[in-house]
């Protein structure tokens, strides 16, 4: 649970992590404040009721038999979502928006008011929403995740490890205010900007990829490899490719690593989120679960090697010894990294960073006392994430420019495409980014014969591009395109060089 809420957290922007905190408890506020959303049972059968199309009777009859009124409400969204052409998508602006506007509204026309606004919420809710809506706003959300579980996920997801967690109970304890909290835990743990990175870390650092995975510590004897979470789970049992990896691809014969794991598509070698690792958290199944999700294993630090314990060396030394011991292949790799005392460099740095996937850049003190802290950064280790971002709600029109060759069971078609943007002034097609995903097997298949006719030997003259593809197309079919976010890119031409204010 506390994995789970972890992950949460840490994709929670900052302006809503207050919120999501307080709405993970079933609430609107701390409870000094003493504002609830406090529905009573018989409103919010008016409102499922008004939301799905049935009468009260009708769900009434189905909570004597649920004794949930929450499973109810999913019972009946289910109907009517069979039915329903359009919904607005629920977000957590929304949702905390109207429930406050319920728990806030009294007077003459209250009670109206607040089964209208829950109805609006449950007719866009899917049914899931809806069950947990209706579980909320009736006091009976039940995920059973309580203070010190909040407390924790912070530490981990904000403070290094569980060893925050003793500052941030602190915290907790003084203001009896999770939501501020947590918001003052999110803004504490990273800086704002290159500039201000290097002026904190003495002027210079080390810079590596932030990437989306799990972190793993990895003791090897010889040829045993014992894998731990960064709570020092036992995790052994989740990773057998991992191990092997360990056990090969380490020249030394004792040696404790850390390593980011990251999942990887096998048809495209592309870093895949960290969501799609957590489908390797099970017991059973595990053979399966490394076909679909392979991993690659980024190395990062070393604690002890063939009897020397280097956790009292500065980082330098021990990154120094690292290399030394990595035989580096397509799965195992020393994390990239740069060292710099240049902002300029380390803001292109990092902008590479997020256009190859990741999530940003850890800087690293390479002062002679930054020696190895367990898990807590402090100051040693700084965080530089992406904030400059929008997200995307509607689609976009993009032209096919290029494709690269696909392997695994894409060999023998394309593994992904090259796509661009028309820049009218310029009359030239800017690429914007490379999409390797949303297509079926069937599709992919068909690609190559339909844009034959539309192959050129070399790069079309209207195309601008840096990368170079493995094959080119004239920049005429075009296709519609989605994703979850517009970021700014240091490879792609499209806004190359645009600065953010």
């Amino acid at each position: 649970m506390t994995d789970y809420l972890v992950e949460l957290l840490k994709q929670t922007p900052k302006d809503l992590i207050d919120k999501v905190v307080y709405l993970t408890q079933g609430k609107l506020y701390p409870d000094l404040i003493g504002i609830e959303i406090g529905i009573a049972e018989k409103l919010a059968i008016r409102a499922v009721a008004k939301a799905t199309g049935h009468s009260e009777k009708e769900i009434e009859e189905d909570l004597t038999k649920t004794g949930d009124l929450g499973e109810t409400a999913q019972n009946f969204s289910k109907e009517k979502a069979q039915a329903q052409l359009f919904r607005e998508p629920l977000t957590v602006q929304k949702v905390y928006g109207d429930l406050d506007k319920m728990a806030k509204s009294t007077g003459a026309g209250s009670v109206d008011q607040k089964i209208n606004l829950l109805a609006g919420l449950l007719a866009n809710a899917t049914p899931k929403e809806a069950k947990f809506i209706v579980r909320a706003v009736t006091g009976q959300l039940r995920l059973g995740i309580a203070d010190m579980t909040v407390l924790d996920a912070l530490a981990i997801a904000y403070g290094g490890g569980k060893e925050a967690r003793k500052d941030v109970e602190r915290a907790y304890n003084i203001s009896s205010d999770l939501g501020m909290v947590a918001k003052t835990t999110m803004l504490a743990e990273r800086l704002g900007s290159p500039q201000e990175i290097l002026e904190k870390l003495g002027g210079k650092c080390i810079a590596e990829f932030k990437y989306d995975g799990e972190r793993i510590q990895a003791h090897k004897q010889g040829d045993n490899v014992t894998l731990f979470s960064r709570r020092l789970e036992n995790i052994t049992d989740q990773y057998p490719d991992a191990v092997e990896l360990f056990k090969n691809y380490v020249k030394a014969k004792d040696a404790i690593i850390e390593a980011e794991c990251v999942a990887v598509d096998p048809d495209t070698g592309e870093m895949r989120p960290f969501q799609e690792l957590m489908h390797r958290r099970r017991k059973y199944g595990i053979k399966k679960a490394m076909e679909e999700y392979p991993i690659s294993l980024f190395v990062f630090d070393t604690l002890y090697v063939d009897g020397e314990d280097l956790t009292l060396k500065a980082y330098p030394v021990r990154h120094q010894r690292l290399e030394k011991i990595i035989k580096q292949n397509d799965h195992v790799k020393v994390a990239e990294y740069l060292i710099t005392d240049n902002v300029d460099e380390l803001e292109q740095f990092f902008e590479k960073a997020v256009e190859n996937g990741c999530e940003g850049l850890i800087c690293k003190s390479i002062s002679e006392d930054a020696a190895y802290q367990a898990g807590a950064r402090g100051w040693l280790w700084i965080k530089y994430k992406r904030d400059y971002k929008s997200e995307m709600t509607d689609t976009v029109d993009l032209v096919m420019v290029g494709a690269f060759h696909g392997r695994g069971k894409r060999a023998g078609t394309y593994g992904a495409l090259l796509l661009a943007t028309y820049d009218p002034d310029e009359d030239t097609f800017k690429t914007i980014t490379k999409c390797g995903t949303g297509f079926t097997d069937e599709e992919l298949k068909k690609l190559p014969e339909m844009m034959k006719k539309h192959r050129t030997p070399h790069r079309h003259p209207r195309v601008k591009s840096t990368l170079k593809a493995d094959v080119w197309f004239e920049p005429v079919v075009v296709i519609e395109t989605m994703g979850a976010e517009i970021t700014l890119s240091p490879i792609h031409t499209c806004a190359m060089n645009v600065t953010i204010d």
